[in-house]
């Protein structure tokens, strides 16, 4: 099989993380027997600094021939903030449709689990969050804007076709589980329109009776994945929410340096990346943490067919990071970017030798 990929490396430590994810996907191409062709794009701050150019509209007819792309982060102080990550990363998921926001929240080792008296097998779970509505659908504006007299709008939208795709999505990889279990989180209590959620989770909940079911409102959700993160297996709920319960899900897997999502339309280009931001401070330093973008590359490959090379790079993250040969899942391990990235290469070309 043959795959064309875009690339957009964006601002900070982007480039650095996307460097070494894609030494990765080099050698599991080599390794598994797929070819791909990349085509890298410009689009972040130095490109709008010097252009006044974010990202131009033709660049959505090219990325609809393509079958995924992959970021590396957005954001500089230099550029009022948001700017960029509203044009370009919102830009994308909107007009792409990329209505699924997935995120695996995986332990990889005992040591890196931060909670007490829990084990990494105890952190294993999958959050569907909705990617194209909510709060971020920037509906809304600012009326007086420095006066004493400002109003700022903002409307969370939610539509039946919205809500109804994406649950039913989740319910599909719930099915996909050994447990079979799917809670649905909203604060249908205080959130009035949001019950629109919880009717729509139970009608769709009749067509899949193999797969048990609860609901949480979002508050006891946040306790419930500290106090008993064993409880979850897959998640569903809204874009506010999905944001802070997946951030808070980053801590318990070791840390955003290994987080990893993939914005998603179901047979369509789809767009992956790190959940990090572009942490412009460590810019060039070569002292970022790439793992996410490879568990990134790793989902890509998944989303494109290629499941046993997926698998293969999440087992030699997992493996390095439990054996200890990547010491701390931090930028302060001891290993440079590039050396983390040429360790998961080494390891994978040794798992290929072993078969």
């Amino acid at each position: 099989m043959s795959y064309k990929f875009g690339v957009i490396a964006g601002d900070g430590i982007g480039p650095e993380v996307v460097r070494e994810g894609l030494k990765v996907l080099d050698r599991a191409s080599k390794i598994h027997g797929f070819e791909y062709e990349l085509k890298e794009y410009p689009w972040g701050a130095e490109h709008y600094l010097a252009t006044g150019e974010t990202m131009p509209s033709s660049a959505y007819d090219e990325y609809r021939l393509m079958d995924a792309l992959l970021l590396g982060a957005i954001g500089d102080p230099r550029i009022e903030v948001g700017l960029l990550e509203r044009e370009i990363i919102a830009g994308i998921r909107f007009t792409l449709d990329l209505f699924v926001n997935l995120r695996p929240i995986r332990c990889p080792a005992d040591h890196v689990c931060p909670i007490k008296d829990k084990t990494a097998k105890d952190i294993d779970m999958l959050v569907v969050r909705e990617n194209t509505e909510g709060a971020y659908s920037q509906v809304g504006g600012v009326f007086k804007k420095d006066t004493a007299d400002e109003v700022a709008i903002a409307e969370m939208i939610y539509t039946r076709k919205g809500t109804e795709r994406v649950i039913r999505y989740a319910f599909e990889e719930a099915m996909k589980t050994r447990r079979k279990h799917l809670t649905m989180v909203d604060k249908a209590n205080a959130i009035r329109p949001q019950d629109l959620w919880t009717r729509t989770f139970e009608e769709v909940g009749r067509e899949y009776p193999n797969v048990t079911t609860d609901h949480a409102y979002v508050d006891a959700a946040c306790m419930w994945m500290i106090k008993n993160p064993e409880a979850f297996d897959v998640v569903v709920t809204t874009n506010l929410f999905g944001d802070i319960l997946t951030d808070l899900g980053s801590v318990l897997q070791g840390g955003m340096g290994v987080a990893a999502s993939g914005n998603i339309h179901p047979g369509q280009v789809s767009m992956f990346e790190p959940i990090h931001g572009s942490a412009p401070k460590y810019k060039g330093k070569n002292k970022a943490n790439p793992l996410a973008t490879i568990l990134a590359v790793g989902m890509m490959l998944d989303h494109v067919g290629e499941s046993v090379a997926a698998k293969d790079i999440e087992d030699t993250v997992v493996e390095l990071v439990a054996s200890r040969r990547i010491p701390d899942l931090s930028s302060r391990s001891g290993l440079k970017t590039d050396e983390v990235g040429d360790l998961v290469v080494q390891s994978l070309s040794s798992t290929a030798t072993e078969r």
